[in-house]
């Protein structure tokens, strides 16, 4: 199937998506966060109001149905980035938004094509824009078809060693839970399915990769407070495997701040990372 060029730029129509206080309790212990992460974890605590961990906001504003209609076989797909926008608070325990989704660009890479794509979450009660999501999806054997090539990424590691390092492991059982928030994906559970997509064992979910870096990060740089936390973004470069460390390297500037997330031997699994965490 050819893809469709005329999608591009064309707004789909709005699609609620709701969240209960146990649907942002099981991501937490999706992506990693346990007993010393209480207010994310548990909404009976005493004196720990519930809390939601900021990348809940790619769960909370998926749904827009961008993608659907490009004609991209999606046996082909591979996620390639991420990122999100939070505007006007920390996201509530519960809650709904509207989502609406959009093509924003296809692009030519040879070997393939990346389609990118942006949904917009907003408050059905107030009509504020609450959430920005973008994201990059790369369909393997698509290219060739003498289109742009797209906007280059001019993300460089800073020359010094990073402000700070955050290790966590990942439990072999990890991506059981996360399938659990919605991406059931035989890929990530189904040994016979991983081992015929060309992998030993199921991988884990690189959202779920992206919900451990976000964690390192909030820990780290916003003190564990989400409402600091308003923006991130990172490129997916490698498989993880339920059971690996993840080791994110962060390097602060005001606001901005920069990360790359890798396993133990080195090799980057998040890379081109970017935050915006208010000092």
């Amino acid at each position: 199937m050819a893809l469709n060029f005329d999608v591009v730029g064309v707004k789909g129509d709005p699609v609620e998506s709701s969240w209960t206080s146990k649907d942002t309790l099981l991501y937490a212990l999706g992506v990693g966060a346990g007993v010393n992460d209480l207010p994310f974890v548990t909404e009976n605590t005493g004196g720990v109001p519930q809390q939601v961990l900021p990348t809940f906001a790619v769960i909370a504003a998926s749904g827009g149905g961008a993608i659907r209609d490009t004609g991209a076989d999606f046996r082909k797909l591979v996620h390639g980035s991420q990122a999100f926008e939070i505007r006007g608070g920390a996201l509530p325990a519960e809650g709904k938004l509207n989502v609406s989704g959009v093509v924003t660009g296809i692009y030519d890479k040879g070997s393939g094509a990346v389609i990118t794509s942006e949904g917009t979450g907003v408050d059905p009660e107030t009509g504020e824009v609450r959430i920005i999501t973008r994201s990059e999806i790369f369909v393997r054997g698509e290219g060739g078809f003498g289109g742009e090539a797209g906007p280059k990424d001019n993300w460089t590691a800073p020359e010094r060693e990073p402000d700070h390092v955050v290790a966590f492991e990942t439990d072999r059982d990890q991506a059981l839970i996360y399938r659990l928030s919605g991406d059931r994906n035989r890929l990530h559970s189904d040994p016979e399915f991983a081992r015929s997509a060309g992998f030993e064992t199921p991988i884990l979910h690189g959202l779920a990769s992206y919900g451990f870096a976000g964690r390192a990060l909030l820990q780290a740089v916003a003190g564990g407070d989400p409402e600091r936390f308003t923006a991130m973004s990172g490129r997916f470069s490698a498989p993880v495997l339920p059971g690996d460390t993840l080791t994110t390297s962060i390097w602060v500037d005001g606001d901005d701040v920069l990360f790359r997330t890798a396993k133990t031997d080195g090799t980057v699994v998040i890379d081109r990372g970017r935050a915006t965490i208010k000092a």
